[in-house]
């Protein structure tokens, strides 16, 4: 039987998702190989065909964007947000980050060997 890694178990760390957006494909995936590049995601799901209406500098606006869920680990939290901002064009980039709440062990456990705090 797979059981799930200790620090799931015991709550000291948990697999997280991030949710932002890119303004298109070719900065998502810029974004999402610097990531996974540096260890700070085990994954970068890039969603095209998204459509976001805002209000920014007191005018609405509506955009084609591309929709990214990133798959990380709170060890990683802070750098991973640091290095996203340093890497999103926005000025002020969607950035909201959630707590699993289950997953499959197996998957649980490739998300924690593929992110690497520094």
């Amino acid at each position: 039987m797979t059981t799930k890694p200790q620090s799931i178990e015991t709550g000291d760390d948990c697999v997280l998702l991030c949710f932002s957006t890119a303004p298109d494909l070719e900065v998502a995936k810029s974004i999402a190989a610097q990531l996974v590049e540096r260890r700070l995601a085990a994954c970068v799901s890039m969603v095209p065909g998204a459509v976001s209406m805002y209000r920014w500098q007191e005018k609405v606006h509506c955009d084609a964007e591309v929709w990214l869920l990133i798959k990380t680990n709170r060890r990683v939290c802070a750098q991973l947000e640091a290095a996203f901002v340093e890497l999103h064009p926005y000025d002020v980039p969607e950035w909201l980050v959630v707590e699993t709440v289950s997953a499959l062990p197996a998957y649980l456990r490739w998300v924690f060997e593929s992110v690497t705090p520094a």
